[in-house]
C-alpha cells in the first residue's frame, strides 16, 4: 500500500505573540455537543509534547490537559449543543462553537489558525491549517482541550443515562451506541437530526430509564470568568 506523503512542517506568516489555535472534536457523535477550544500559548511558558490529542493517550492529554490550563496565555471552550445542531446542521453548529471559542478569550488574538481546510466568516485574521494539530503547537493545544472536555462530558452522560456505553465510543455511531439505541431509544442529548437517532425515535421513542439533571454532572469550562468573584 503507497503511503500518503507527509506534509512539510506549518511555517506562518504571522510572528507575533497573540497567535490562536482553534479546534473541534464531535462533529461524528450521534450525542452531545460539538466542542471547541482556542488556545494562545505563551511563548515565554513552552508545553512539552503538544500532538494531536487523538494520538495521545488519555492519561497524556489528562497531564497537558492540566498545563495548558496552567501555562497558556489564554484558552476558551466553544460549544454547540445537539439542539442547535439539528436546528442549523453540523457543520454550521461547528463553525459557530470555533467562532464562541475565539470571541471568548480574554485575551483578544491577533492572529487565528484552524484546523482544517476552511476557517469560519468572521473578523479576525486567520487561515486553515490541513492537518493543524499536527503541524502547529497552538491547534495542537486546542485540540487536547476540547477532546478531553467532550470526553468528560460523555463520561457524565454515561451515569446520567447508562447502557449506552458513552463513556467507552464518547457517543460515536458503533454497534455497541447503535444497538442501545435501538433498545432503549434516544436521550434527550442526542442529535435528532441524524438518521440513526431519528430512526430510534420512531421505532423505540425516548429513554424511560432513570436520569439526573444534567446541570449537576456536567462541567462545561471556560476562562471567561475565571477572574470574577
Amino acid at each position: 500500500m503507497t503511503r500518503k506523503p507527509e506534509l512539510p512542517p506549518f511555517e506562518c506568516a504571522y510572528q507575533g505573540r497573540l497567535l490562536a489555535g482553534v479546534d473541534e472534536v464531535g462533529r461524528g457523535p450521534l450525542i452531545g455537543a460539538v466542542v471547541t477550544a482556542a488556545v494562545i500559548l505563551n511563548p515565554d511558558r513552552p508545553i512539552a509534547g503538544l500532538a494531536d490529542s487523538k494520538k495521545l493517550t488519555e492519561k497524556k492529554r489528562n497531564a497537558l490537559y492540566d498545563e495548558i490550563l496552567e501555562h497558556a496565555t489564554a484558552w476558551c471552550i466553544g460549544r454547540c449543543e445537539a439542539r442547535e445542531i439539528d436546528q442549523l446542521n453540523i457543520y454550521q453548529a461547528t463553525m459557530i462553537a470555533m467562532e464562541r471559542a475565539v470571541a471568548g478569550l480574554e485575551v483578544a488574538p491577533e492572529y487565528v489558525l484552524v484546523d482544517g481546510n476552511k476557517c469560519p466568516e468572521w473578523h479576525w485574521p486567520s487561515e486553515p491549517v490541513v492537518k493543524g494539530d499536527q503541524r502547529a503547537e497552538a491547534i495542537s493545544a486546542a485540540s487536547i482541550l476540547a477532546k478531553v472536555t467532550r470526553d468528560r462530558e460523555m463520561e457524565a452522560l454515561e451515569e446520567m443515562y447508562p447502557g449506552y456505553g458513552l463513556s467507552r465510543h464518547k457517543g460515536y455511531p458503533t454497534p455497541v451506541h447503535l444497538e442501545a439505541l435501538r433498545r432503549l431509544g434516544a436521550t434527550p442529548e442526542h442529535r435528532r437530526s441524524f438518521r440513526p437517532v431519528q430512526e430510534a425515535v420512531e421505532q423505540v421513542g425516548m429513554f424511560q430509564g432513570p436520569a439526573l439533571q444534567a446541570s449537576e454532572n456536567l462541567y462545561y469550562p471556560s476562562d471567561l470568568f475565571e477572574n470574577s468573584n
